[in-house]
Parts: structure tokens; sequence; C-alpha cells
């Protein structure tokens, strides 16, 4: 009977648009905070949470914080699509020029508190973000929320509350309670908080030296989760402890607990039915709450649903994925006809959609006393043993030495996998020796595994840097604690454009993924005869590489194994055999694999549409995920060779970069193949700087614009002093894909300012040797055996200046001889 007479109130406020006017008379004052920017991509967020919202019989007001800058307003298309307060964007910070728009949020609920007259007349607040779908009414005092004791949902990721930053940012480390999501509190208790929340937030981002996923739960390792953080930090300084629930919010793809039914879907990750998936990072700029009648992909029916999966915990959490995507829909569909688009046609889809079926389904649904308990001590368990389970862990790695060469490839890579959407962790394998290991400065560029360096062969002697590659995953697989399922392997010379995912490119246990290495001729040929005893099932692939973890373990060994034989097979090194344009076996790191797989029977799913080397044309519609800048390419009178900045340090001189690329409005349209190539050989090497300029950044390098004029010339020398003369062929060594990942490559030797001081240096040597000299001469003329005695001195003089010079000169090519 209370539950009834419970639906009849809500349904009194909510009848009539928003229902703000009625709330206000209710027993309890609550009202609902989201925020977002202004952006196609939050605009059909808005659409979901705001149709659940309706859907779910959610009690009381909904705000909509949306914070915009005047520019983005002028175009903005959505103002009506929830009840708004326009909030001032901070996504660029007004005093420190950061840009993370993840601060609007806690600024937007400082702001709706100083100026919403709805604040004035509440008394629990509820803080939802955008990408939520609500199930059923989320009341703070039935979740058990107290004044003084917010509600919350569980992030256990959030380790710094157990660590070294929850007691550098905040008074009362032991109250850091790690949540997020979900928040329902007092109004009181918001109040207290808020400017805390902002004001830690803003802390916490300006630590750069604890952005590291170890310290921070971040994967990214670049402070994107300060904002929540801030929360938690905020929340502890002023006494805040929370009660947690990790049931009620669930990420589609998770199994919900027995017994427990969510009250809201949170689609933070991608999630998957069968052969169909979702994922939001796929929409970001998608326009489809203005395009009429376009709607997400449909998912599997329901009734398909029960046939794929027999397991009954199985099943729940599939119907929970296809129920938050049909939810969307269904709230796009009401916003096209709000918008006047025309009717669509008859479809089994919409059909659906609109069936008696579908509104039982999605009936709102309510806490139960197993909902309502606040141990975490279970967690949400993903959906497993399923051949399309949504989101396996992954992990990206790549291997690296301790030089400045690969130092720079480096930032560039790192900085590319953040922006990429890349699932999982990313780990540097650095191989050095002790002695590179004590003069190193670049040990935090990435999260990085430490190998002890095979470049010299420690039983043959050999000198070949490239057995460090399958050397090094081979010791992180026996020293890491590794909880991925996939392993992505990429070499330190890309730039990832997208996300590199097995489910995508299909890879399962016993079929890796990889790009095609055409050139890798022994396959055919006697090489592989002589190395493996498949020979049949060699494969031509490498650059990237999607592994499941249980054979990239029994591979590993194999790995390094081959990639020795084949090195000491000096016999086949020839073109004809090998394929390699330099006849060194220089490749044998690649035939390593090949063969390392053929003995294992691995046969790979090869893809070339996930990789590209700048400089190619590309097919058309092709969204490739990689460059690969092993090859020099130009653009017109510019060009980039990798090879030429082997010795030039760009990570440790301030603002240091490579010469710009063409501006892409400078490009002759007349050829489609052309331009789409150059386009693509701009954008690697536009963000290749831009990795360059934002490390600048976090090395606090100073402004620029405040350097004097000889600081200034000093800082841009290296960018400058390659734009010319490095055109002539006969002088400039070109890259070939064989010697990825390699320091022993020929280059052209870096004009520095060392070099610009050591040439005075000799100018001045040399001239204060004549004046000596002659000097001498004129005492020896002059003072007879005395003078004999002065000219022996001076001799001595000559001698030791002539020496020094000899050696600076030989010091600036120490291995000149090496390397002939």
């Amino acid at each position: 009977m209370a539950r009834i007479l419970l639906l009849v109130v809500v349904l009194g406020l909510i009848n009539g648009g928003w229902g703000q006017e009625d709330v206000q008379q209710a027993p309890w004052r609550m009202h609902t905070l989201f925020s977002v920017e202004c952006q196609n991509y939050f605009d059909w967020q808005t659409v979901g949470l705001m149709h659940s919202f309706k859907k779910a019989h959610q009690p009381g007001p909904i705000t909509r914080l949306l914070s915009c800058t005047d520019e983005e307003k002028k175009s903005y298309r959505g103002m009506n699509l929830a009840p708004t307060l326009e909030v001032p964007s901070m996504s660029r910070h007004p005093k420190t020029g950061d840009w993370y728009p993840a601060i609007n949020k806690p600024a937007g609920v400082v702001h709706w508190l100083k100026h919403s007259k709805d604040a004035e007349n509440v008394d629990w607040v509820v803080i939802l973000d955008a990408d939520m779908i609500i199930r059923g009414p989320i009341i703070p005092w039935e979740l058990g929320a107290e004044k003084g004791r917010p509600f919350a949902a569980y992030y256990g990721y959030l380790v710094g509350c157990d660590n070294i930053l929850a007691r550098l940012h905040t008074k009362h480390p032991e109250l850091c309670n790690k949540v997020g999501g979900l928040l329902a509190m007092h109004i009181d208790d918001l109040r207290a908080l808020a400017p805390m929340w902002l004001s830690k937030t803003e802390e916490v981002r300006e630590d750069r030296i604890h952005w590291a996923t170890n310290i921070t739960g971040d994967i990214y390792g670049k402070g994107w989760i300060s904002e929540m953080y801030g929360y938690s930090f905020g929340a502890a300084e002023v006494g805040l402890r929370h009660k947690i629930n990790d049931d009620l919010m669930i990420y589609p793809g998770y199994i919900p607990q027995e017994g427990v039914e969510p009250i809201l879907l949170h689609y933070g990750l991608p999630f998957s039915v069968g052969n169909w998936s979702f994922s939001k990072l796929d929409h970001h700029d998608d326009e489809i709450v203005y395009d009429c009648g376009r709607l997400f992909p449909e998912p599997p029916y329901p009734r398909e649903v029960k046939a794929m999966e027999p397991d009954p915990s199985k099943r729940r959490a599939l119907f929970l994925n296809i129920e938050c995507i049909n939810t969307l829909n269904e709230g796009l569909l009401l916003q096209h006809a709000a918008l006047g688009c025309p009717k669509l046609q008859w479809s089994k889809y919409l059909s659906f959609l609109r069936s008696k079926t579908f509104a039982e389904l999605t009936q709102p649904k309510f806490l139960t006393p197993d909902s309502l308990q606040t141990s975490k001590a279970e967690v949400q368990q993903q959906v497993i043993d399923e051949p399309g389970r949504p989101y396996p862990k992954i992990h990206t790695i790549f291997s690296t030495e301790c030089t400045a060469y690969f130092d720079w490839q480096t930032v560039g890579l790192v900085h590319s996998f953040h922006l990429s959407g890349q699932p999982g962790n990313i780990t540097r394998l650095l191989s050095c020796t002790d002695e590179d290991l004590k003069q190193y400065k670049g040990r935090d560029l990435a999260p990085t595994h430490y190998v002890p360096s095979m470049s010299r062969h420690p039983l043959t002697g050999d000198w070949y840097p490239a057995i460090n590659k399958p050397a090094a995953v081979l010791h992180w697989l026996n020293h890491a604690d590794i909880d991925a399922e996939f392993i992505v392997i990429l070499d330190a010379d890309m730039i990832m454009r997208g996300p590199i995912t097995p489910w995508e490119y299909k890879a399962a246990r016993g079929r890796p993924v990889s790009t095609p290495y055409d050139y890798l001729i022994g396959c055919d040929n006697e090489l592989a005869k002589l190395h493996t005893r498949h020979p049949e099932v060699c494969d031509k692939v490498g650059g990237v590489i999607i592994m499941h973890i249980d054979d990239l373990r029994k591979f590993a060994l194999l790995w390094l194994h081959k990639t020795e034989e084949v090195r000491a097979d000096t016999a086949h090194y020839a073109k004809n055999f090998t394929g390699d344009i330099y006849e060194s076996g220089w490749i044998s790191e690649m035939y390593g694999y090949s063969f390392g797989a053929a003995e294992l029977n691995l046969r790979h799913l090869i893809n070339s549409e996930i990789l590209i080397y700048p400089g190619y044309v590309p097919e058309p519609g092709v969204k490739y995920r990689v460059f690969h800048y092993g090859l020099e390419f130009r653009v017109g009178n510019w060009s980039f060779d990798k090879a030429n900045w082997r010795n030039v340090d760009l990570v440790s001189e301030c603002w240091a970069k490579f010469p710009d690329p063409p501006d892409p409005s400078t490009l002759d349209p007349t050829d489609e193949n052309t331009l789409q190539r150059d386009l693509l050989s701009i954008e690697c090497a536009k963000t290749l700087n831009e990795a360059l300029h934002l490390h600048h950044e976090r090395r606090k390098c100073p402004d620029p614009s405040s350097l004097s004029t000889s600081n200034l010339e000093t800082a841009e020398e290296v960018s400058v002093s390659r734009k010319f003369g490095n055109f002539d062929d006969s002088r400039v060594t070109r890259s070939s894909p064989v010697l990825t990942n390699h320091s022993h490559e020929l280059s052209v030797p870096a004009v520095t300012n060392q070099t610009f001081r050591s040439f005075r240096f000799w100018i001045v040597a040399l001239w204060a040797f004549f004046i000596l000299g002659f000097v001498a001469i004129m005492s020896a003329m002059f003072s007879g055996h005395k003078g004999q005695k002065k000219r022996g001195k001076n001799y001595k003089t000559r001698r030791r200046t002539s020496g020094f010079l000899d050696t600076n000169g030989h010091d600036r090519h120490p291995r000149s001889a090496e390397v002939s």
C-alpha cells in the first residue's frame, strides 16, 4: 500500500513537463544534477538521461549544468534538451591555462549553489553523470543517506585513497572513500563540500609528479581523474563518510549481484551482445540528436538473447545491455518527433520499441532489501566464457633503449596512446646496460619495466640491439604482474590514431592478429625450411601484434631463440634469402617472430587496415589505427626521416621540436590520392610535435616569449637546423621498415651549439699558436741558447694544443669506426 501511495505522489510530481512547480510543495524536496558541455557527444547522452529520468519516475526537478564558452554558444543547437543552468566554462583554466574539461563538474555545482533559486528550496541532491540511464527512483533517504553521511557508488580503482596521494592532499586520509558516479547527499553537506571539491580538483590536477598509474590508478597517467580525487579528498577534508554500495549502479557488460535490481546503468565502457557492440567513444562527434530518423544500431531482441545464453546470471547481464541501448534509442525517437521530424516508416525494431513487451521490460525498478546492503565485499563480475564477451582486459607494450633517439619516440607514442582511446595500460620495456642507466634522464617518460640489455649478446658478443625486443617481452612476462587477457605489441616509432582491440579485429586464443610485412620472403624459401619444422605456416607479419596472453607465454622464449638462431646463420644473410636490403642479418628478430610462431602453429589473422606508413597512399575509406614512420616521407619540399634525429636530444632541450609540416590548406586538392597521402603525413608530424610541446609544458619549461634572443635561438635551433640542406639523396640515409626499433642506423650528425663553441675554440687556439710561435722564433733569433730553451718549451705547448683539438674532434663521432 505504501508503495502504491508513493507512486501516486511521484506521478503527480512529474505530471506536466518536468514537474518543477509541484515538487516544491512535496514533503521531500530533492533535486537531480548532471554536468555537460556544448558538444554533440553530450547532447545524445542528455537525451538518453532525460528520457530515462521521466521513464523511471525520478522525483523532483532535474537541472543540466551546461558549461560552454561564448564562442561555443553561438552555434549550439541543444539549449532545449533539458532544464538548463548555463555555467561559465572552465575547460581552459582561467588562471593556469590548463585544459581539463572534467573540472566543469565541481565548478558547475558551485555555480548552481550560488546562482540557482532551486538550490535555496531543496533538502537533498542527487548528482549523476550524463552517460547514465536511470531505471528506477533514486531517493536519498531510501538509500540510507543521512546528513553527514552521503550515499555513493564504489569506485575501487581510486587507489590514491590508500597511498601517498591522500596523505599529500587531505589532513584526514583515513576518511578518504573510493566513491563516485552516483552521489546522493543533504544540501548542507553539498554546500560544505562543493568549494573544497573544486579546490582539491585544482590541487590534484597541478600535482603532476603523482599522475603515474601506480599512484592514481588512472590508466592514462595524465591526471584525468583529478576531479574524482578532488571529490574524495574534499569530502574527507570536511569530514564526510559515505555509505557505499557496489550494486545499484552497474556498467553494462557486468553481471548484477543475485537478488539485486540495479537502478542505474553507467555506459562508460564498451559492451556487446554476441556480434553486436556499443562504445560511447565511437560517437564522439555524432549528430544523431539532430539527424532525423537515425538511431544507434539495433541490438539483438530479447528472444535472441535467451537463445544465445543459457546461464541465467549472464542472461540478466545481456538483458541490461540491450535495455541500455534500447532506452537511448527510444529517447532519440521522441526527441526527433519533438523536432518535427517526419514520421518514420514501420520497421520491426520500431514496432518493438513501441510494444507492450518493451514497456513492461523497462518499467521502473524499485529498491529491495538486498539492494540496500552497503557492503562491497563482492565486486561485480564481467560476463565470461562467451565468444563475443565484452571488453577483455588489454595491455599495450613497446620496446626501447636508453637513448635520446628512443626518448622522443616514446613521448610521441605515449601521447598518441592517450589520445587514441586505447583500453588498458601501456608499459615501456626499457633495455639498458647498468652504465647507461646511471646516466639516463628519461625514466619518467612512460610507465616502465626495466630490462637488462642484450644489445651485446652475453654469450657470443654479437652486437644486435634488435634482439632486445623479444628478450624484453620474455623478461616482462617473467617478472611483471600481468592481469590482461590480450597483449598489444607495438614499436616505438609509431603513432596511434585509434584503439587496437582484439574484439574488433577478431583476435582469439590461438589466432593472433598482425599486419603484413610482405618483404619477409624468407617465409617462402630455404630460410624457413632451415629454421622451422612448419614452413608452410610461416606468416609474413610484424609491426602491430595482438596476441592472447596464453599464446604469448608459450611463444616468447621461442621468439628469442629463433632470433638468435637466424642471427647466427650468417650464410643466409643475402638479400635473395631474407629480403634484407642491407644483407647484414638486421631483420633476424622479425624472422625470429615468424619462425617462432610457425613452430607453435600460430596462424595470424593478417589485417592491412591497421597500419600505414606516412608517405603511402591510403586505401579509400580505411581508418588506419597506427602510423609507422619507419620510412622517410615528404610533403612538397618538407620531409621527415627519423634516422636524421638519432643524436638529437629533443626531450631534454626546452621547446625543441621537428620542423613544422606544411599547412593542410596549402595542399593541392586536384589529386585525391596525393591529398589524402599528404594529409596523413602532416597529421603524423603534427602529433609528434604536439607530444613534444606537452612534454615541455609538463617539464615547466620557461615561457618561450620570456626567453632572451640568444636563449630563444638555442631553444629553436634543433628544429630550424634541419629545415635546409637535407634533401641531397647522396647525403641523407634513407630509413627502411627493416630498421624498426634499432639503435645502430647510419645518420647525419646533429648540429648543436656545442659544435659552434668547439669551432670558436679552434680559431682561438690557432691564433694563440701562431702568436706564441712568432714570439718563440723572435726570441730564438735574439736570445741565442736561452731562446732555444724557450722554443723547446713552446713546442711542447703546441703539441698539447694540437692533441686536445684532435681528441675533441674524434669525440664528436665516437662510434664512427664501429658503425662503418
